[in-house]
């Protein structure tokens, strides 16, 4: 994430350098390195409560400042794909309605690489606290505010895929773009035409060993003139 500037920065500044991040991209939401995005909040999940191995699971949607986590959006349709979730569809809308998954199937939050670093995971249809779960489930985030460009980190990689499916207010899909080969991992997004119309994604992954999310990037820089 680059630091703020000290001088006067304006909304259509943002948007210049939103546009130039994406400036090689034909799609909707094009994939840019995150360091070109002037992304103002963040959130860790390091103020959750966790735990190690299976985590502390949750059955209801995780509300934080500015973000919300869940399952999957209203109207998509959840199915499997060996062990691990598999959303397709739009969703349905306005407004956008971000739902949990099944009890024992929705979200858990997990220390990483030591209990300073929680981090989120997605618990697939096997059910928590199995380990075939652990990881392979689908995560939802629903923004507070529409977003013209997003980052975040995926941990735990081995080698497979995620696919992100962006979404608009109104439930239509802006596109789904495939990640990988995977390992530790530092993905920036950024709308094409500079549009601040990203409500939500799905994030769905088949790598053996599941994925978590950490660090979710978002806003864009405040209006300093």
């Amino acid at each position: 994430m680059i630091p703020k500037r000290t001088s006067l920065w304006c909304s259509a500044c943002a948007a210049l350098v939103l546009a130039d991040a994406a400036a090689a991209c034909d799609t909707p939401v094009c994939v840019v390195d995150p360091d070109t995005l002037a992304l103002t909040q963040i959130i860790t999940f390091d103020d959750q409560p966790a735990s190690f191995g299976p985590g502390i699971h949750l059955d209801t949607v995780l509300d934080l400042n500015g973000a919300r986590f869940g399952e999957r959006f209203s109207g998509q349709s959840l199915s499997t794909t060996g062990t691990h979730d598999n959303v397709t569809g739009a969703a349905l809308g306005p407004p956008l309605v971000l739902i949990a998954g099944d009890a024992g199937q929705n979200l858990a939050l997990v220390h990483m690489g030591g209990a300073a670093r929680t981090v989120l995971v997605g618990y697939g249809t096997a059910g928590f606290p199995k380990r075939d779960a652990q990881g392979e489930g689908a995560i939802a985030v629903q923004f507070d505010r529409d977003q013209p460009a997003l980052a975040f980190d995926l941990r735990g990689g081995e080698g497979g895929i995620a696919q992100v499916q962006f979404l608009r207010r109104d439930g239509s899909s802006l596109g789904t773009l495939q990640l990988g080969p995977l390992g530790e991992d530092r993905f920036g997004f950024s709308r094409s035409d500079g549009a601040s119309d990203i409500a939500g994604f799905v994030l769905t992954n088949f790598d053996d060993q599941g994925l978590a999310l950490d660090n979710l990037r978002f806003g864009p820089p405040p209006d300093l003139g």
